[in-house]
């Protein structure tokens, strides 16, 4: 082996952690390296007598003749393991180095450990939800804090965050006095630097915004209450460690926020939550945390959960599990918002108008004509005409409801009606001078909208309601002949869901008439998240049945494909959207068939596929279209791939190609490199 040789096969090595001048790998993964190398590393360590449980890391050096064997005894048990030993070859000069870490009380530790890995080990999906939570922290935005230990843990404090058996949890104040033995419940209440995830959910839909009260039922330190307070919002709340004196309050609304992950009593943890729901006038929030069986596997196992290295139990759940507990345990739907977040409404009118919103159209019709001056003779639109924001504000209120409104669905009935007349007569006249096109669409549109929600309710299997908001009896009055009738429709639409050629034929159409979007023909349409409500009315049904299982779409999410074919649902996530070659960060598939979601993260930048052609997802009319198609030519020339189809790239192959052609990426140039 001489450093020309060397050089060479170290080049070829596409696996392992690659630093600008080095390559990390771990023993495991010896086997993946040209065969060469693969016997050459032990044979080194044979010459040196290293035995061989003193190393288990290798690392390459890209541009010198050198190499080190590295020991990291706790690789596998620790997140963030620390370097014991070091032996450093120079095979220039045919010389070694022995560093030692043992003593030190500020080694070098080791991060991102899925890349020294290969995907088949058992460890790879443990190791890369490792890196992802750092990444969720911020942890790894400046690299140079991140080397050794002590670092390492300052920045983790820093940030708010303590690791907790290789987990990073927002920080506690850990009590110092002994608490005896037994669970320390206590120890799990966390300091959160911002709302709790299922708090801002409510924010989300509107819940937060001075009009409902909130119990906050289990309710830690109160952080949550402290924001909510100051804003101003009723909120008030319990907890049997910080605050067991304070009252238990019935509320419009009751959070029982990460309670019943830490409760390891059955009967206990049942109590709470059939407790928090006595409180519950409106509806009860539930969350809990989620973690797959090879996370769960590290820790040891206590009752239905695990116990943790602070002498805390968790109960971790899968999002069928819990949804299935609550269900079971109150006899109510349970219907999820987001990934281990469910609303349970007690109040059935408060839960049909969540549900109705969640597939209403929101129109901002804009009134573009000016109605033409009528005749003098004419008194009632002479009226009108003098009164045109008034009147104009009845038509737009008919446009959002699709239908005539009630009296008290128009503030200005009164006005109106002292003017004109009824609200059917002032709808008649108005209709003559605006466009009826439009509201004809509103009609249209409200009607699917509303068909939309009974189906979705068919498909949860969901109890009839023995009673319907106001506003709800009117539209099935106006736009259907009876709820049966819609019920019926609602039936149609939902059973056609599972016909492939009808699904097929709506997305060709979809196809056709969305501002952007791309068909594989017989397999799958995709398009941006923005679009769903432009879809026809089949495959919104399509894709809110998938999104019963998984909850809403948060900001993380991008693109929606519909498979024709095999009834799933995919979802996807990108770095950055608005770059010209956004990479895929998350990707969740929804079965529908099976009632299974799986979840697929591309922690490892390396492994992480691009979007190319993305301006076949763009509308024309977007700021960057032009840019984008412009750049997706240029693209495709140098990559010899067709700049009009989807194209399916592994990321290791992206660069290849890049590199083959000395060219990198900057925004939306194709610069020329060395």
């Amino acid at each position: 082996m001489d450093a020309a040789l060397f050089k060479k096969l170290v080049a070829k090595v596409k696996v392992g952690k690659h630093l600008p001048d080095a390559i990390y790998l771990h023993k495991d993964a010896l086997h993946s390296l040209p065969e060469t190398l693969t016997k050459f590393i032990p044979a080194v360590a044979n010459a040196l007598q290293l035995d061989d449980s003193d190393w288990n890391l290798i690392k390459l050096f890209k541009r010198d003749f050198r190499m080190s064997l590295l020991n990291y005894p706790t690789f596998y048990q620790d997140s963030y393991p620390a370097l014991k030993q070091s032996l450093n070859v120079n095979l220039s000069k045919l010389t070694h180095k022995i560093v030692t870490y043992s003593e030190s009380d500020n080694p070098p530790i080791l991060h991102r450990k899925e890349t020294m890995i290969l995907p088949d080990n058992e460890c790879y999906q443990h190791f890369v939800d490792i890196t992802q939570e750092g990444e969720n922290a911020g942890l790894y935005e400046n690299s140079r804090l991140i080397g050794f230990k002590r670092s390492w843990e300052n920045l983790i404090h820093r940030s708010g965050y303590e690791l907790i058996d290789g987990r990073l949890f927002r920080s506690s104040v850990i009590l110092d006095t002994e608490q005896g033995k037994g669970i320390d419940r206590h120890r799990t209440a966390l300091v959160r630097h911002e709302l709790s995830s299922p708090m801002k959910s409510l924010i989300k839909y509107g819940y937060l915004e001075g009009v409902h009260s909130i119990f906050d039922y289990g309710c830690g330190r109160g952080d949550d209450l402290r924001e909510l307070e100051a804003h101003g919002i009723d909120a008030i709340g319990w907890d049997p460690n910080f605050s067991p004196d304070s009252e238990k309050i019935s509320s419009d609304i009751v959070n029982l926020g990460f309670v019943l992950n830490v409760i390891e009593d059955q009967d206990e943890r049942l109590e709470a939550l059939l407790g928090a729901w006595d409180l519950a006038d409106k509806f009860l929030v539930v969350s809990v945390m989620l973690a797959n069986d090879n996370y769960i596997a590290q820790f040891k196992p206590y009752k239905d959960g695990v116990i943790t290295s602070r002498n805390t139990f968790q109960k971790y759940y899968a999002q069928s599990e819990i949804k299935s507990y609550i269900e079971r345990s109150l006899a109510e739907e349970a219907i999820p918002v987001a990934p281990g977040i469910f609303y349970v409404f007690k109040d059935k009118i408060e839960e049909q108008i969540y549900l109705q919103g969640k597939y209403k159209r929101h129109h901002k019709w804009k009134q573009l004509t000016t109605p033409e001056l009528p005749d003098s003779k004419d008194k009632s639109k002479l009226v009108i005409a003098q009164n045109e924001d008034l009147f104009k504000d009845f038509w737009n209120t008919c446009l959002e409801l699709g239908r005539i409104p009630a009296n008290d669905e128009f503030e200005h009935s009164e006005q109106v009606k002292e003017l004109i007349g009824s609200h059917k007569k002032v709808f008649n006249l108005v209709a003559e001078l605006y466009s009826e096109d439009d509201f004809k669409l509103a009609e249209k549109e409200h009607k699917e909208d509303l068909l939309l929600y009974f189906a979705m309710g068919l498909f949860e299997k969901r109890k009839p309601y023995t009673q319907q908001p106001e506003s709800l009896k009117r539209d099935i009055k106006a736009l259907f002949i009876d709820y049966k009738s819609a019920l019926e429709l609602a039936a149609e639409l939902l059973f056609a869901i599972a016909d492939n050629e009808l699904i097929n034929t709506q997305c060709i159409k979809a196809n056709d008439t969305l501002p952007a979007s791309l068909l594989n023909e017989g397999h799958s349409l995709i398009f941006h998240k923005q679009y769903i409500q432009e879809l026809p009315l089949l495959l919104r049904a399509y894709v809110g049945a998938g999104l019963q299982m998984y909850g809403e779409l948060d900001e993380s999410i991008d693109l929606v494909k519909i498979h024709i074919t095999s009834g799933k649902l995919t979802l996807m996530g990108y770095d950055d959207f608005n770059n010209s070659v956004p990479f895929l960060v998350e990707r969740i598939k929804i079965k529908m068939a099976d009632q299974d979601i799986d979840f697929f993260d591309y922690v490892d930048e390396r492994r992480r596929p691009p979007l190319v052609n993305k301006h076949l997802l763009l509308a024309s009319t977007t700021d960057i279209f032009e840019k984008q198609k412009s750049f997706d030519k240029r693209l495709s020339k140098l990559l010899d791939i067709n700049w009009n189809e989807e194209v399916i790239l592994h990321r290791a192959e992206f660069k290849i190609l890049l590199e083959k052609n000395k060219k990198k990426i900057s925004n939306f140039k194709l610069i020329s490199i060395a």
